[in-house]
């Protein structure tokens, strides 16, 4: 079966792929010889508080791109739309999916425990991912449905932390049939 998806998700992916390995790898060296690193405790705490933050930032993508699938008319790449999606969670925020997979890095950093990871990197990583959606996701979309999204974007924020938007974001995945 094969995949079809556009070379800029899948740049998008691999440099998530970068990001996060390269955090990991850099900041468990960086940790070798720090105490919070053999202490068991600490990866204890981290390793749960990391499980319940990875299942939000997943919820929000699974949330999301349930919403998103409704921008799918025809044939077009997987994780692609051709229709601008404003309903359900994109009702509350322009960027829902993005807004939650940023917990990604801290998530990540705190199942592997390193301390490095979580204070420093995690931090930086998950601002050069809201900086990438400042700048091309806004630039993409505003390109594709021109108008529409304008307007849009004038009456919906970026991203909400509203409670209802929250819960539409992070709440149980819905299922869907077909």
């Amino acid at each position: 079966m094969k995949i079809k998806t556009s070379v800029s998700v899948v740049i998008r992916i691999l440099l998530w792929v970068f990001l996060l390995a390269g955090g990991a790898i850099f900041g468990i060296v960086r940790d070798l010889n720090s105490p919070l690193w053999h202490s068991y405790t600490f990866h204890i705490i981290s390793l749960i508080l990391g499980y319940f933050i990875l299942v939000f930032a997943f919820r929000s993508a699974a949330n999301g791109g349930l919403e998103l699938k409704k921008g799918r008319v025809g044939d077009i790449p997987r994780l692609e739309t051709n229709h601008l999606v404003s309903t359900g969670i994109y009702s509350c925020m322009r960027h829902p999916m993005l807004f939650g997979l940023t917990l990604l890095p801290l998530g990540t950093a705190l199942i592997i425990g390193s301390p490095t990871f979580i204070s420093f990197i995690a931090p930086l990583e998950m601002l050069f991912i809201i900086f990438m959606v400042i700048i091309f996701e806004e630039w993409e979309v505003r390109k594709k449905f021109g108008l529409d999204y304008i307007e849009y974007a004038k009456k919906t924020p970026m991203v909400s932390f509203k409670q209802e938007c929250l819960k539409k974001l992070f709440g149980k995945i819905k299922q869907t049939t077909v």
